[in-house]
């Protein structure tokens, strides 16, 4: 990259751009509507601005949109795009339709570096985070294939796909600025989910940061020996630590919480296990606990439990009165559930 890319300036630095080049301020709005609201990638397309001043636009300025490289559909309806980013990079998203909602999950890093032994691309290496146009990008072409496929428009958003947000923590955060913003795509933080496998000092930015977002947490073990032997980030966010943080951040912005547990065959599907989840769960403002079907990874060790022990662990749950949900996958066939993501093929 040799020029700057146009989407990282403001509103307020393209008009001193223009009027650097004695160009009337509405030319500011102008191009900043093609970048934010109408997504163009190109600046040949924006079509009402001048040919003299497009050529000058693309003699300063770099525009870098992701494009999509290739696209999967599930038998129940989902479907898993693999971006490519400028410099070559390939990241996944989802969009996943239910009756009720169109949610696409996105991605925030090439790769990651937590290693989680349950997760795909934990076996990946952390190439770079991806910036916040690159985020919001992912956001716009589902939003594209919700309102071309199933003639709605996306209703939530997960950041649940690729990498660690609280790892790319500006860049998530001002991808959502953009995403909620009235000159953006205008959508609800209500409507937007960050997932974190519990990096609590982030945490406790989002809280001093006053967040409008829900946050889930990736708990999937409720002690410390268990979590660390499958979540090496626990060795120094432990149990005790994040219970500190989520409390902190609920203080701080009333938003809600939800953790997610995913069921591993005799690992931590006991009642016992249960029981640690409960003391958790009642420790934590936490609006649902959402019991996740584990989706086998190849060369992992881990496999899901038999039905009969999900039924109970579920019904030990609401017994003791825990609002818990059961997830289950969608997208297995094509690599697209929850923990999948690793631009398989």
């Amino acid at each position: 990259m040799s020029k700057q890319n146009i989407r990282s300036l403001s509103l307020v630095e393209i008009e001193t751009y223009f009027q650097t080049h004695n160009q009337p301020k509405y030319r500011a709005k102008q191009l900043h509507e093609w970048l934010w609201q109408k997504h163009a990638h190109s600046f040949d397309a924006m079509t009402n601005v001048g040919k003299d001043l497009r050529s000058q636009l693309s003699e300063d300025f770099d525009l870098l949109p992701l494009s999509i490289d290739a696209t999967q559909y599930s038998a129940d309806g989902t479907i898993k795009s693999r971006f490519k980013t400028f410099d070559g990079y390939l990241i996944e998203g989802v969009l996943i339709p239910t009756d009720e909602r169109k949610t696409a999950c996105v991605s925030s890093q090439v790769g990651c570096s937590l290693s989680c032994k349950f997760c795909a691309t934990g076996t990946m290496d952390r190439k770079r985070n991806l910036t916040y146009d690159e985020i919001y990008d992912q956001v716009v072409l589902l939003n594209e294939q919700s309102k071309t496929g199933y003639e709605k428009r996306l209703t939530n958003i997960v950041f649940m796909g690729m990498g660690e947000p609280l790892m790319n923590y500006t860049n998530v955060l001002k991808a959502i600025e953009r995403i909620t913003a009235e000159d953006g795509l205008a959508m609800s933080p209500k409507r937007i989910t960050v997932s974190t496998a519990g990096v609590s000092k982030q945490i406790k930015k989002l809280g001093d940061d006053g967040v409008k977002f829900k946050l889930a947490v990736s708990l999937h073990a409720a002690n410390d020996t268990k979590r660390n032997e499958i979540m090496p980030i626990n060795e120094s966010n432990n149990i005790k630590v994040l219970i500190e943080a989520l409390n902190y951040f609920y203080k701080k912005t009333g938003n809600e919480i939800t953790f997610e547990y995913i069921l591993f065959k005799d690992f931590n599907d006991s009642l016992k296990d249960a029981d640690e989840l409960i003391k958790i769960y009642r420790q934590v403002p936490a609006d649902l606990v959402n019991i996740i079907e584990y989706n086998p990874i190849a060369n992992f060790g881990l496999v899901k439990p038999e039905e009969a022990t999900t039924d109970a662990f579920m019904k030990h749950l609401e017994k003791n009165r825990v609002n818990a949900r059961l997830r289950r996958s969608r997208g297995k066939d094509i690599d697209a559930a929850c923990g999948q993501l690793a631009n398989k093929g």
